[in-house]
């Protein structure tokens, strides 16, 4: 199959930087939560502190945090949030809507609350340090408006394990497999509400199988390709309401670039940059750009 890759800008900002030109304030490229570097959306109105050499967030948590459409006073749960990136982007983008970000590993999560702080949201955003296969002691059941979900993509055993610990647990299923995943977002969200879900495209009949065992079914769906000719998708998105009906909205594709090798498209960017008239603050190298989520969505083995 053909492999049609695309990756966050700001990929490229920490390849360089991990290659022998870090920052002045920054010694070396550790774990540490001070060992990071501090990147931007909406041209620099949303700050997001992540690991310099670390896992760093990819275009699929953007995407997701642009799926979903919380209403006013909504509760929103994200969960595997890494540095809390996603519910960043939505609390920024909906004011009106209260969110909890969990996340199992202690660097991201410390990260996360970090980030909380940073731009302002610690009303609004709260940051819990757990496993989610144990959401039932931290939680109430049926709490919740909506869950997202990116969560990682490959069973153990499939394809090379990083050997960093943030990557090797944002790829593979070491602290909780999809079912786990499903599993917490059905115990949490309120009846009828909606469970949002990033995957790649060629497992997603896999994902649907799986919301659908616990009674969540598929109500919104968009295949995500690389560029207007690609053969084959990378990624999907789906929205899925608990006890549902049937029916499921398929939306028009999304596209990330405007051709092989090109610029970002309109929609990209857009999801980059509060004002579609502004300019982002750097324009990524598409060629090492690609690096980020090839590992993310196709480890090597």
């Amino acid at each position: 199959m053909e492999m049609e890759l695309f990756c966050l800008p700001q990929a490229r900002v920490m390849q360089r930087e991990c290659n022998g030109n870090p920052r002045p304030e920054v010694v070396g490229c550790g774990t540490d939560p001070a060992k990071s570097s501090a990147d931007s959306l909406f041209n620099g109105r949303l700050i997001c502190y992540q690991p310099r050499c670390g896992y760093r967030f990819s275009v699929d948590a953007v995407l997701l945090a642009h799926f979903v459409k919380p209403r006013q006073g909504w509760r929103v749960l994200d969960l595997g949030s890494g540095c809390g990136i996603i519910a960043l982007i939505l609390a920024y983008r909906f004011p009106d809507c209260s969110l909890v970000a969990v996340e199992n590993q202690p660097i991201p999560a410390a990260l996360a609350r970090r980030n909380v702080g940073a731009n302002g949201f610690t009303a609004r955003i709260q940051v819990l340090a757990e496993d989610v296969r144990r959401l039932r002691s931290v939680l109430s059941p049926e709490s919740f408006d909506c869950v997202l979900c990116n969560p990682p993509y490959f069973n153990q055993g499939r394809g090379r394990l990083s050997r960093e610990e943030q990557a090797a647990m944002a790829r593979h299923d070491l602290s909780g497999k999809l079912t786990d995943f499903i599993r917490a977002a059905a115990f949490a969200v309120k009846n009828r509400g909606r469970v949002a879900f990033i995957f790649p495209a060629s497992s997603q009949a896999r994902l649907q199988q799986e919301l659908l065992a616990f009674r969540l079914t598929p109500k919104r769906l968009q295949v995500v390709y690389s560029y207007p000719a690609a053969r084959n998708a990378a990624l999907v998105l789906v929205e899925a309401m608990k006890n549902g009906g049937e029916g499921c909205a398929v939306m028009p594709p999304m596209y990330l670039y405007d051709q092989p090798g090109g610029s970002y498209s309109p929609a990209l960017q857009a999801m980059y940059q509060e004002n579609q008239d502004e300019q982002g603050e750097g324009q990524a190298n598409p060629e090492e750009d690609r690096k980020n989520l090839e590992e993310r969505c196709w480890p090597q083995s």
